[in-house]
């Protein structure tokens, strides 16, 4: 208001002086100061008005004092006087531009400030603001001496981690972080506390600055107020420009609880494969016993044959070697068969080892032979030529190839089909894979249970545990194989075990 006035009553001096004095010079020039004090309260329009205002008074006076006989001089200062309002209404109202655009510039900042900080804040992810440049200017100066590998230099400097975790300074942190490490978790003593546990982690983050990488994301251990750890997922976004490093954002989400449940489901899916495993060489008990019964068997009627051929006089000795060399082939044969049920049973027979599935498939028929005469079942074996081994734990292979044939057999049972044959074939869909698959003959997939046919506990059988099959496709997914089942057209269930080719083995 009170520039207003001043800029009335200015201009009514500016008209007065013009007009009725002698004075000569561009003296509308000051009606410049007018337009000055009005830009301080008035708006662009209002700006503007008050320049035409300006003008028409220039104008005016000019009309009344050389309206008649005009000269060039006082031509030339109207024409002065014109431009300096003209350029000074320009310039303001550009001012005014810029004044504006600052002001909605500013209005946004403090809105997204404020909504960064309501989301900071309110988060229930542990959040820090960090100041690492001091940090960050050391490790550089450490990189202009020649340091390219921060953990050798560590080893050389045990005090250094110490060093730099007394160059970080914490800026602010949320709830959910004064929560995880307690209220003092900004004091450097707390901080402290917090990363000499996961050291090995923040030496990995010290070498990511020192990298300049943009982010850093790894799982740490860390130490809270009470002296529990924790293990936490750490994310670190370091800025593009080095001066933005005084606010680095650092959040924390624990995974202690889901890691601890995870490591129980691995213990438990580690006891549920060893007790399918037991039941695997419990189904074949009688398969095992027949075919044990075969070698001892031999053993015997050789054994007596030799002591045949030791009575004669002389003894033949030809025949009982003879005799001697076919019982040492049928005790190889049943110590086979035991070390292999054994292996079923062991914890540690997970060594990788160059596997023909040709091998695989015929070793495995072995074993299930007497199932398969009890049963009646017929199976039919398609071999594609030339395929390459796959680098494999044996037993794990055989296991599923039994439950796959078990399972068959047993569809087939309850179903009471007609015609009950199991075709086995082997492939290679692509150059990293080969594929076996089990066909059967039996009534196929039940519609709407394919979903749910590899999920634990669920079963279509009365005294089934309903774990078989999912054991089977985790067991091959750990090994980067797959296991997926369908129905055949022709009618029956098809089970298809993929495995994963080792190009090493493939062409040794």
């Amino acid at each position: 208001m009170v520039f207003g006035m001043i800029a009335v009553a200015l201009a009514a001096a500016v008209f007065y002086v013009d007009t009725y004095t002698d004075i000569e010079g561009a003296i509308a020039v000051l009606y410049v100061v007018i337009m000055l004090l009005a830009a301080q309260t008035t708006t662009r329009i209002g700006l503007l008005v008050v320049a035409a205002t300006c003008a028409a008074l220039t104008l005016l006076s000019y009309a009344m004092t050389h309206g008649d006989d005009a000269e060039l001089q006082s031509t030339i200062r109207l024409i002065v006087a014109l431009s300096a309002l003209f350029v000074t209404t320009v310039l303001l109202l550009k001012t005014e531009t810029a004044r504006l655009t600052t002001l909605s510039i500013n209005s946004a900042l403090k809105e997204s400030e404020a909504r960064y900080r309501s989301i900071f804040d309110r988060t229930r992810v542990a959040l820090w603001e960090r100041d690492y440049s001091q940090v960050r200017s050391y490790l550089m100066d450490l990189r202009a001496d020649g340091v390219t590998d921060i953990r050798a230099h560590v080893a050389a400097n045990p005090d250094l981690v110490d060093h730099c975790i007394g160059l970080i300074r914490v800026v602010a942190a949320n709830e959910a972080a004064r929560d995880m490490l307690g209220p003092e978790n900004s004091a450097i003593s707390a901080l402290r506390r917090s990363i000499l546990p996961a050291q090995d982690g923040f030496i990995d983050v010290l070498q990511a600055i020192m990298d300049g990488r943009k982010l850093f994301e790894d799982k740490v251990e860390i130490r809270s107020e009470n002296g529990g750890d924790k293990l936490v997922l750490l994310s670190i976004s370091f800025p593009d420009d080095p001066a933005a490093f005084n606010r680095v954002v650092v959040s924390m989400v624990d995974i202690t609880q889901r890691e601890m449940a995870l490591k129980a489901l691995a213990e438990a899916q580690a006891e549920l494969t060893r007790a399918s495993k037991a039941a695997t060489v419990g189904a074949m008990s009688a398969s095992l016993a027949h075919e044990l019964n075969q070698p001892l068997g031999a053993i015997v009627v050789n054994s007596q044959t030799l002591l045949r051929w030791l009575d004669r006089d002389p003894p033949d000795l030809a025949a009982v070697r003879r005799s001697a060399e076919r019982m040492i082939r049928d005790s190889q044969r049943a110590s086979e068969i035991i070390h292999n049920t054994r292996n079923l049973l062991s914890p540690s027979s997970d060594k990788l080892e160059s596997i023909r599935l040709d091998r695989l498939i015929d070793e495995t028929m072995a074993l299930m032979e007497h199932e398969l005469q009890r049963s009646n079942t017929t199976v039919m074996i398609d071999r594609k030529p030339h395929l390459p081994p796959v680098s494999a734990v044996k037993i794990e292979l055989q296991q599923v190839l039994i439950n796959l044939i078990t399972n068959a057999i047993q569809a087939m049972d309850e179903a009471g089909s007609p015609e009950r044959t199991i075709r086995i074939a082997t492939d290679r869909p692509d150059i990293e894979r080969v594929s076996v698959t089990v066909r059967d003959t039996g009534p196929g997939i039940i519609e709407g249970v394919r979903d749910k046919l590899f999920a634990p506990f669920f079963t279509t059988k009365a005294t089934g545990m309903g774990m078989g099959l999912s054991i089977c496709r985790s067991t091959l997914e750990v090994r980067g194989g797959s296991l997926d089942g369908t129905n055949h057209p022709e009618g029956g269930a098809v089970f298809e075990m993929c495995l994963l080719i080792k190009p090493e083995i493939e062409h040794a």
